[in-house]
């Protein structure tokens, strides 16, 4: 059986987005699809996973939608469910930039740049390359020579910008993200913070890797994604390296965890022998916490 997990976004006014989100869920439901989608007044973003034939019904059902007849799907190939739940939450933002004047994608946004002409821009001169995503999902891949926002979460990014990069105004901006859905808000917020020049990826990090000009090439490492997946390929064209790196040895390591304390749950890059030696923890402290789950299965798995 062949599974296939869908990524979309789509800004457009929902009225009644309690309604919807309660309705939606019932309908994933129904067809036996999983995953998490959040809905808003302001549109709707999701990622879902199920067999072709279920992520067909989900397409044609959201195509027959007027409001959503022109979404666009990222498709991917996988092994199987790529979730263990089916989720539809409602919130403020489908995206959460949270800022105090917010951007409309619809009416402020950068130039789109489809793969081929992202993969032309980055090799130009006097081009800055900005990273819209998290510090762990960076350190796990990226294009080269991006710029590595540090930042644990989206809404924190716009604080680190007015701190740390508007000596770039002047500079064509070339800005990234998994899908694009984060970059659509993130482009306008550049514009209106001064920012001359800026443009992002079309279809984000996954369209780029599934184009057939440019196979992914200029991409480094693999690409963090929010299922049980983790981590996806992106370059295609056999130029990639490794650029992720043990968090404990330092070796080159594409295996990500989270903390086994779960007071703590930082994400870790770790080789199999560091979680060993470490219990899957990113300090001493968190090492011998009484609730360490690498303590815990094992010691079950002793039992």
């Amino acid at each position: 059986m062949s599974y296939q997990v869908l990524l979309f976004y789509k800004y457009i006014t929902i009225q009644d987005p309690e309604q919807f989100a309660a309705e939606h869920l019932e309908f994933c439901k129904s067809i036996g699809l999983m995953g998490r989608i959040i809905v808003a007044h302001e549109g709707i973003n999701g990622t879902v996973s199920g067999t072709t034939d279920q992520t067909d019904l989900y397409i044609e059902h959201m195509k027959n939608d007027s409001r959503f007849r022109d979404i666009v799907f990222k498709i991917e190939p996988s092994e199987t469910h790529a979730f263990k739940k089916m989720k539809v939450k409602l919130k403020r933002e489908i995206v959460n930039l949270n800022l105090d004047d917010d951007v409309n994608p619809n009416e402020l946004t950068g130039n789109h740049l489809a793969p081929k002409d992202f993969y032309a821009a980055m090799q130009q001169e006097d081009v800055v390359i900005l990273d819209a995503r998290n510090t762990y999902e960076y350190d796990l891949g990226h294009f080269k020579d991006a710029i590595r926002p540090d930042v644990e979460t989206f809404r924190d990014l716009p604080d680190w910008i007015r701190q740390n990069f508007s000596q770039y105004k002047d500079k064509k901006v070339l800005t990234y993200c998994t899908g694009g859905i984060r970059c659509e808000k993130f482009s306008g917020f550049l514009l209106k913070e001064g920012f001359q020049d800026v443009s992002q990826l079309e279809g984000g990090i996954i369209s780029y890797g599934y184009d057939e000009e440019v196979k992914g090439d200029l991409w480094d490492g693999k690409c963090y994604v929010f299922d049980e997946r983790i981590a996806v390929p992106v370059n295609r064209a056999g130029t990639e390296k490794v650029v992720g790196t043990c968090y404990h040895c330092g070796k080159p390591e594409e295996r990500y965890l989270k903390c086994g304390n779960p007071e703590c749950n930082k994400h870790l890059l770790m080789c199999e022998e560091c979680e060993h030696e470490h219990k899957r923890a990113c300090s001493t402290h968190c090492r011998d916490h009484k609730d360490n789950r690498y303590v815990k299965e094992n010691r079950s798995i002793e039992a």
